[in-house]
C-alpha cells in the first residue's frame, strides 16, 4: 500500500512546517508527499529542512485557487492511496499506520479530529482551546451537514477514475461534494480516533457580505447538484451546539497530548554552560 499525501499550500510556511514535522514523526512513512504551492512564497527552503521526507514540490506560477491546485496534486500521484491534508492541520504519530489498517476493509477512510485554536509565538503555534470533532457516520445526515474533514482522509486513487476530480464549481464545498460522490461508490469507514489536529478558530470566522454571497452561490450549486434542498448558511460553532448535531456526536479516542509541535523552523534554545 503506497500512500501519497497531497497538500495544497499558500503562504503558510510555519503551519506547513508543523505538518511536515508531524509526518516525519509517523510510525509508518508515506510513499510520497506532493506539495502544490499555489503561487505563494517559495517552499523550497522548507523542503530542504526535511530532506529525509519523499517530498515532490510543485511551484505554480499563477494562483489557481485551492481546488484546481488540489487536482494538480492528484494528477501527480504515483501511489495507489491518496491522503489529503490542509497545510495548517497535522497528524498524531500513528495516524498513517491506523488509516492503513482501516483501508484493509474499506475504500475510503476518514478520522475524527480535534478542533484547535492556536496562538502564534515565534515560529511555533501554541494551542489555546481544543474540542473533539467526532460524529456518527450516517449518509442521510451527511446530506444535511457534512462532518467529513478531508485532512487525514485516505482513499484509493482509482476513485478519481470513477467519479472524476474535485469540483471547482462548488469551491468552498468541494470536500462535501467529493464525499457525497465518493459515498455512492465506496465502502466508507469513519475512524473513531481523533488523530487529526484541525486548526480552526471561533474568532475571525465572520466574513464580508460579498464573501457570504459567494458562499451562498456555491452552496446553491452544491444543493442543486445533490438535490439537498434549500440548506442555510450557519455559523460553524453555533451549528455544532444545535440539538440535532448534539444527537450525532460520537465517542472518540483522544490521542493528542495537547503540546505544541515544534518544527525545524524553530531556532534551537541557547545552551547555557
Amino acid at each position: 500500500m503506497k500512500i501519497s499525501i497531497v497538500i495544497v499550500t499558500y503562504n503558510r510556511l510555519i503551519e506547513l512546517a508543523e505538518l511536515l514535522e508531524s509526518i516525519s514523526n509517523q510510525t509508518v512513512p508515506p510513499h510520497e508527499i506532493i506539495i502544490v504551492n499555489d503561487a505563494g512564497t517559495s517552499i523550497v527552503p522548507l523542503v530542504e529542512l526535511y530532506q529525509e521526507l519523499p517530498i515532490k514540490a510543485i511551484e505554480l506560477e499563477d494562483n489557481v485557487k485551492h481546488v484546481h491546485a488540489r487536482n494538480i496534486g492528484v494528477r501527480n500521484v504515483t501511489g495507489d492511496i491518496i491522503m489529503l491534508c490542509d497545510d495548517d492541520d497535522y497528524f498524531t504519530e500513528r495516524h498513517i499506520e491506523q488509516v492503513q489498517k482501516e483501508l484493509e476493509e474499506a475504500d475510503f477512510v476518514y478520522a475524527d479530529a480535534e478542533i484547535v485554536s492556536f496562538e502564534l509565538k515565534g515560529a511555533t503555534r501554541y494551542p489555546l482551546a481544543r474540542r473533539p470533532f467526532a460524529y456518527k457516520y450516517d449518509l442521510e445526515e451527511m446530506r444535511k451537514f457534512s462532518t467529513y474533514i478531508p485532512s487525514g482522509s485516505a482513499y484509493k486513487k482509482e476513485l478519481h477514475d470513477q467519479i472524476g476530480l474535485f469540483d471547482p464549481e462548488v469551491h468552498n464545498y468541494w470536500d462535501w461534494d467529493f464525499f457525497l460522490r465518493a459515498a455512492q461508490v465506496c465502502r466508507v469507514k469513519r475512524m473513531p480516533i481523533a488523530s487529526v489536529i484541525y486548526a480552526f478558530s471561533e474568532t475571525g470566522t465572520n466574513q464580508s457580505a460579498d464573501l457570504n454571497d459567494k458562499r451562498k452561490q456555491f452552496l446553491r450549486k452544491l444543493c442543486d447538484k445533490h438535490q439537498l434542498g434549500d440548506l442555510p448558511i450557519k455559523n460553524f460553532f453555533v451549528l455544532l451546539e444545535e440539538p440535532e448535531m448534539k444527537q450525532r456526536e460520537a465517542k472518540t479516542k483522544i490521542v493528542w497530548n495537547g503540546q505544541p509541535l515544534r518544527s525545524r523552523l524553530v531556532e534551537p534554545k541557547e545552551v547555557i554552560g
